[in-house]
């Protein structure tokens, strides 16, 4: 009996205290090394996005090569044969797409159509839909690992996405084909179908040098909410444009020294946003859907500005006099989910980090292709 009761006591679990001390220890364990684990998934998502720019860089690159320009947005028509302009239009990306390992998406889209639904009368009451396979498809090299998906159906599927924006330079407007100068930018909508159409914008004009001119930007996808405030990324609806800012082309030609009017413009928008998702139809003034898509070749779906650097205070902002689209001049810029600043590829296929810090007349610089700055590496 004695061995049998020795044998008793020496299988005694562990008391109620031991085990809280160990939970505690595991508990103190999984806090110190959480932060270190999504450091590093951030740093392999970050990775990745750096990775879809160059892509994006050397992509662009190629079509350069290949076609003498650089790809602008043009117009198309609708089914019933009437010519569009830029509702409608085909993006830069999607021209790129064989430069992107995407030549089976390419060859399945008819360029001649319009790239959303039918827009004329007929059309809209019929409920035609054009392209809707092709348009629909989510492409992962456009989308920055670190930015949640789009949410919500588009065309009956989820809605694809676009984490990076083809560069109009440091201007408001995308449309060259009404402004014959253009935008300062690399890209730029170049004509509807049938319609008025301006130059391409050819290698030989990009007067600062591929490695000092920005390509493609990284955005924040919109969190297609109308009724909660998300800046940067929400583009607010002013219906106000910068006094004296020169809206077709740089806003250095008319705002020097510190470009006093563009940041009042800016604060009257961010002064604004807090009560565009209120009232019964906050869509009207707060516009969440930035980078809905790839294959819309407007601003905010796939064209943007580089008027601000990454993540800036303000939100993004539009100068419609109307309540549509996005096809007026406005700022749709630069954010991103990375810690400190985004990413931007420019046209000679480089990545480079670009701080949140950066002064603002520097990213003008470099989204300029043909301003005659001399930036330094160490200024962003």
């Amino acid at each position: 009996m004695g061995n049998e009761a020795r044998k008793t006591r020496a299988r005694r679990g562990f008391t109620l205290i031991e085990l809280l001390v160990v939970i505690a220890i595991i508990a103190v364990l999984i806090a110190l090394l959480l932060p270190a684990v999504q450091s590093a998934r951030e740093a392999a998502r970050r990775a990745q996005c750096t990775n879809n720019l160059k892509q994006l860089g050397l992509g662009v690159a190629n079509y350069v090569s290949t076609h003498g320009a650089y790809p602008a947005s043009y117009g198309a028509m609708t089914l019933t044969g009437g010519p569009r302009t830029t509702w409608g239009s085909w993006s830069p990306q999607s021209m790129m797409l064989p430069y992107l390992e995407q030549t089976t998406l390419y060859n399945a889209i008819n360029f001649n159509i319009i790239s959303q639904e039918n827009n004329d009368a007929g059309g809209a009451a019929a409920g035609i839909l054009t392209q809707t396979t092709a348009i629909t498809t989510q492409i992962n090299s456009l989308l920055c690992p670190s930015s949640p998906l789009p949410i919500g159906s588009w065309f009956g599927k989820g809605k694809p996405g676009n984490s990076y924006f083809a560069s109009v330079g440091s201007s408001f407007w995308w449309h060259g084909a009404i402004n014959p100068g253009g935008p300062n930018g690399l890209f730029k909508f170049g004509g509807g179908y049938n319609t008025e159409g301006s130059p391409p914008i050819t290698l030989a004009s990009v007067t600062d040098g591929t490695s000092n001119t920005i390509a493609f930007g990284e955005w924040r996808l919109g969190d297609f909410n109308e009724t909660k405030l998300s800046i940067p990324q929400d583009i607010i609806n002013l219906r106000q444009t910068p006094t004296g800012g020169d809206l077709w082309g740089d806003p250095r030609a008319s705002m020097p020294a510190g470009a006093q009017p563009f940041l009042q413009w800016l604060n009257a928008c961010a002064g604004f946003a807090p009560s565009s998702t209120q009232g019964a139809d906050p869509w009207r003034t707060n516009m969440s859907y930035i980078g809905q898509s790839w294959n819309h070749g407007m601003f905010g779906y796939t064209l943007g500005n580089t008027l601000l650097p990454p993540n800036p205070r303000f939100p993004n902002c539009r100068t419609c006099s109307w309540d549509g689209d996005l096809d007026c001049p406005g700022m749709y810029g630069m954010s991103s989910y990375h810690a400190g600043g985004g990413n931007a590829a420019f046209a000679d296929g480089s990545v480079r980090f670009l701080k949140a810090s950066t002064a603002m007349q520097v990213i003008w610089a470099l989204g300029s292709k043909d301003g005659e700055e001399v930036i330094s590496g160490d200024a962003y």
